[in-house]
């Protein structure tokens, strides 16, 4: 039985992404941070350790800088430690060892300059570990971060064990790294305090002599139904004055993270990459995500959390999502390719900024947080890769570069501009996958793909609910009883839309036959070019011109399909001219050839007639909205339009032009 008091570290992480709605700021100061510090401050429960992100941090620098004057305060009277991290809130083992290693020192920086504090310890984004992250961590002044305890447990070490500091190192550089308890997560806020209380004491009981609470501040009172609970319901100041009355008995003790980790060493240790556990579950594809729920459900039932082959049944790595979303991919690759060049040329500051701000997490991932299918911040995302690149390029012509941009072991053709930059992609139908415009600040082909998540019900399912009966049952929880946690209220979602049958992307073609009988709409795809591998038929031409330049190239479906030539002559102010040349004879009477449109922004469209050609194009529009979960439930979500245009195969050829000219009259996509 322990005698002295229970050490607790309390950690708190305060985020927002980059591009998020000002007005979601403003609600979160106000009604979460602003009343959970007060809170803090008026009951005296210090000292506590706070993150606050980089963009957050900006944002409230801008708009509230009384808020982080108290901060700074309270951190000179040693009542705040406070964390450092990426400077913009990235996944640190997604960057080069040079942007992680930056990334820190800004925010470390930031932290001195503004509060006059060092900054030895870091929060971690996402918990997301790599074990090489040591080495840079330690080369950019980190001497400790945290963990969940399942990093520690998947590893082989016992719970009873985790209750200090362990040690880790890479290349020979050292870093400390501390467990965060995963049941006092899903306690607080959540249980009644009495609840909390028992658990605390039984810990003390069983011998154990710190405990550490590391968690995300939105959840006081930025999650569905925690705002009442936590303070209108009372939560919160009940909370805090159980704290103050077990420091009083002389069984609890406050103590910064930092000071959690100035003991001895519990020794070496050596954890896998991952992350958190729910994490690790959204990375998966469908088949395997279901086939894990079904293997955890087996194993280890309702107390998953405290079962002893839990922390050992593990779900994929943070990466995953690049490979599950293309359009996260290109937008991480582009960060890196830009980042390379933006070292070699000097590393002029505000393009290398941008990049460091691209390189916030949000957009990238997708869970019940996580925001790849919000709009507005991968559109963050593009603005700052195209102001980075835009600095890059300054008075640069037109050219190109055939690489395998994506990382995906097949090449594409970049071709750019000061004006401009576009990727081509041979291998998946000669379509454009992403169209970035400068001066706009916009990629135009920045869609995400509708697809079936874990989530979503079997399209074959009936009686579809967004809401299961279990998680019904959870939300009526009485005040008493508590509040669920967004985790808890995960559940199945209705059918989703249609998923496409390829990921989007400009100029992609399909043929078509006639519907069949009267009346039906209908139609069956008889040739499909979206996944068929083209190739060049020669290198692409440079063309001078008064401009920035053009560049023409050839693309041509390999065999299998019916002939496919695809022309297209690229300016370097973005704009192109697509001609498409087909083999008629290959396909039946009747049928229609289409390329494709998906559009995130307006973009004029102007279909090519040949000379003596009376007949136009069949154009179709058509809305691209996916149903995505997040902590609020399930959400339609427009992503922007889908234009097809179709000709009559016997015409054996057509055309279009593609102007990026912010036109409110042509077709786009949600702003």
């Amino acid at each position: 039985m322990s005698r002295g008091p229970l050490h607790f570290a309390f950690a708190i992480h305060l985020h927002q992404p980059v591009g998020n709605f000002d007005h979601v700021f403003e609600d979160h100061l106000t009604g979460v941070y602003r009343p959970l510090l007060d809170a803090i401050h008026r009951h005296g429960a210090y000292p506590i350790s706070l993150h606050v992100s980089g963009p957050l941090l900006d944002w409230i620098e801008r708009h509230a800088p009384d808020f982080l004057d108290d901060l700074g305060e309270r951190a000179a009277e040693g009542h705040i430690e406070l964390l450092a991290s990426g400077r913009y809130e990235p996944i640190l083992a997604a960057l080069s060892t040079e942007d992680r290693v930056e990334q820190v020192e800004w925010m470390r920086a930031d932290l001195r300059r503004r509060f006059g504090v060092e900054a030895p310890g870091l929060w971690l984004t996402e918990r997301v570990w790599e074990p090489d992250l040591a080495a840079d961590l330690a080369r950019a002044g980190i001497e400790y971060t945290l963990l969940d305890d399942r990093h520690f447990l998947a590893c082989g070490l016992e719970r009873e064990e985790l209750d200090g500091v362990f040690t880790t190192e890479s290349g020979g550089e050292r870093l400390r790294l501390l467990p965060i308890d995963e049941r006092l997560r899903y306690l607080i806020p959540f249980r009644p305090v009495e609840e909390i209380e028992h658990f605390i004491a039984g810990r003390r009981r069983a011998g154990q002599r710190q405990i550490v609470l590391g968690d995300d501040g939105e959840k006081f009172g930025g999650w569905p139904d925690t705002r009442e609970w936590v303070y209108g319901g009372g939560w919160l100041d009940a909370f805090l004055e159980a704290l103050n009355a077990a420091r009083g008995r002389g069984e609890l003790e406050l103590v910064t993270t930092r000071e959690a980790t100035s003991g001895p060493s519990r020794g070496l240790v050596y954890p896998a990459t991952g992350a958190y556990r729910e994490m690790e579950e959204w990375t998966l594809p469908r088949p395997a995500a279901r086939r894990l729920a079904r293997l955890v459900a087996t194993t280890s039932g309702a107390a998953r959390t405290d079962a002893d082959a839990g922390p050992l049944i593990r779900g994929g790595h943070w990466k995953g999502f690049l490979r599950r979303y293309p359009e996260a991919n290109r937008m991480h690759k582009t960060a890196l390719r830009l980042s390379r060049l933006c070292r070699e040329r000097g590393d002029p500051p505000e393009a290398r900024r941008a990049i460091g701000r691209a390189q916030c997490n949000d957009a990238y991932w997708h869970g019940v947080f996580g925001g790849v299918y919000l709009p507005h911040l991968r559109r963050a995302i593009w603005r700052e890769l195209s102001a980075a690149e835009r600095r890059l390029r300054e008075e640069e012509r037109i050219a190109f570069e055939i690489l395998d941009f994506d990382l995906d072991g097949h090449d594409e053709i970049w071709i750019h501009s000061a004006r401009s930059s576009i990727v081509i992609s041979p291998q998946r139908g000669g379509a454009i996958e992403s169209l970035t415009v400068f001066r706009d600040g916009v990629n135009y082909v920045d869609v995400l793909s509708r697809r079936i998540e874990a989530y979503h019900q079997d399209p074959a399912a009936s009686g579809a609910t967004c809401e299961g009966g279990e998680d019904m049952a959870r939300r009526a929880r009485t005040r008493n009883d508590g509040v669920a946690s967004v985790h808890e209220r995960e559940s199945e979602a209705p059918v989703a839309p249609a998923p496409d049958d390829a990921p989007l992307a400009l100029l992609q073609e399909i043929a078509v036959a006639p519907p069949h009988g009267p009346g039906t709409r209908q139609r069956s795809v008889i040739a499909d070019w979206r996944r068929h591998p083209f190739r060049l038929t020669d290198l692409p031409d440079v063309v001078p011109d008064s401009g920035s330049g053009r560049i023409r190239l050839r693309l041509e479906s390999e065999p299998g399909l019916p002939r496919l030539e695809k022309t297209l002559e690229i300016r370097g102010d973005g704009r192109i001219e697509a001609t498409l040349d087909w083999s008629a004879a290959d396909l039946p009477e009747g049928s229609l050839v289409a390329t494709r449109l998906p559009l995130a922004h307006p973009l004029r469209i102007e279909p090519m007639v040949t000379e003596g050609e009376s007949r136009t194009p069949r154009e179709s529009h058509t809305r691209i909205v996916t149903l995505a979960r997040s902590e609020r439930g399930f959400e339609e979500i427009d992503q922007g339009e889908l234009v097809e245009l179709a000709w009559p195969a016997a015409a054996g050829g057509a055309g279009v032009r593609l102007n990026p000219e912010r036109d409110p009259g042509a077709a786009g996509g949600a702003e």
